[in-house]
């Protein structure tokens, strides 16, 4: 697996050629930290994106993109501003894409995005505490909130004849907001919750955690965890002691690294991460391949969504200005207007160079509710034969 570490951002022109003109997106993303197998293939889903727009030579009379790369780690919120501080002031971005997990979205948001003005845009933050925070209409996000993840865990779960459940969750802001949302909704259901016990990323023993997990007891386990780091080693555990053989997995779960860590012993493991059932999605495959990354990876449609959006929302606006474009983004986002699909971004630059309007459906079928976060689908996942195949949506 290749890691990225950003320590200082990282400049990739992606335009052809540049013009007279040129603007920086700041695609801020945890390449290394317990999500990191994911960061990679989400960057070049958005730098696609921006390519397309960049080379078409209609956007904003032939201005150009490049990207500024930043390491947010997922979990040192002081590196993730500081890194966010530096694209606003030293890189100049009109935009940032990120972060990849909602406790550096929160601190990039309130410490950095919002006292200088920027529009951020998260792939995949899905805390739901971000639903409420005072972001001045700056701040976006491609994925559902968690509140609405929990309630999709709990009716997979009762579907699956599943009463009882332990519960164990990454302690901070994504983990803890998920799994109370998940229990809330799971007991509203009629399911019990046996245990709601936290856990730290980073460690090589998780023995105890699962331990006091087995003593609760219940037909399955949780795991809201990061599948690079404490959401395996908890898998592993609970495996190799023999407490648990079946389990349910939420999105920060899905994704290759379970595969190559477990293969078939977790058949039968079911989970959910975002995405529709959008047929015109698949064309990210192809755009995946002439860019070298997995265009339906975990969250690289929402990645490539994201860039997709911003680039459009200053061409309505005529903008660079994150104070002018922010207020088209739910526009562009949403009907009425001509849908657009991935691979289509020159085509809907130029009806809005014409006066048309577009409502960018994308790969993940994206559709923007107030506060400006995704209206919500999902995919089904079950592990079969090793590998984490969708089996329906929601």
């Amino acid at each position: 697996m290749k890691k990225f570490l950003m320590a200082t951002a990282a400049s990739t022109l992606i335009a052809g050629a540049v013009s007279a003109e040129e603007i920086k997106i700041g695609i801020l993303l945890g390449f290394t930290g317990p999500a990191e197998s994911l960061a990679e293939d989400m960057a070049s889903g958005a730098e696609a994106a921006l390519k397309e727009v960049s080379e078409s030579g209609k956007f904003l009379d032939g201005t150009t993109i490049s990207t500024i790369r930043g390491d947010s780690t997922c979990t040192d919120a002081a590196v993730a501003t500081s890194v966010a501080e530096r694209m606003i002031t030293a890189d100049g971005v009109s935009g940032i894409i990120g972060a990849l997990c909602s406790g550096a979205t929160g601190a990039i948001l309130q410490n950095v995005a919002v006292p200088n003005g920027m529009v951020q845009f998260s792939p995949s933050a899905t805390s739901p505490s971000l639903t409420t925070v005072e972001d001045n209409g700056l701040f976006f996000r491609a994925s559902p909130s968690d509140a609405r993840q929990g309630q999709i865990m709990a009716e997979i779960l009762m579907e699956e004849g599943v009463e009882t459940v332990a519960v164990t969750y990454t302690n901070n802001d994504y983990g803890k907001g998920l799994a109370d949302a998940f229990e809330g909704s799971f007991t509203e259901m009629g399911g019990t919750v046996t245990i709601n016990a936290a856990h730290e990323d980073g460690k090589a023993d998780y023995s105890a955690e699962v331990g006091a997990l087995a003593s609760a007891g219940g037909d399955l386990l949780v795991v809201v965890g990061y599948l690079d780091q404490g959401g395996q080693g908890i898998i592993r555990a609970a495996l190799d002691t023999g407490a648990f053989d079946r389990f349910h997995l939420p999105d920060a779960m899905i994704g290759e690294t379970i595969e190559e860590a477990f293969g078939d012993e977790i058949d039968g493991t079911m989970g959910q991460v975002p995405g529709a059932d959008n047929p015109q999605g698949e064309a990210l495959i192809a755009i995946g391949e002439a860019n070298g990354y997995q265009g339906l990876a975990p969250y690289a449609a929402e990645s490539y969504d994201t860039g997709a959006v911003m680039a459009l929302a200053m061409q309505a606006a005529g903008s660079t200005d994150p104070q002018v474009y922010k207020d088209h983004i739910m526009d562009v986002a949403n009907a009425p207007g001509e849908k657009i699909y991935p691979g289509e971004l020159e085509k809907a630059l130029e009806i809005i160079a014409s006066g048309g309007e577009v409502d960018y459906v994308g790969g993940s079928a994206l559709e923007l509710i107030e506060p400006g976060e995704a209206a919500g689908s999902y995919r089904v996942i079950k592990t079969e034969g090793g590998k984490q195949v969708t089996v329906g949506y929601r």
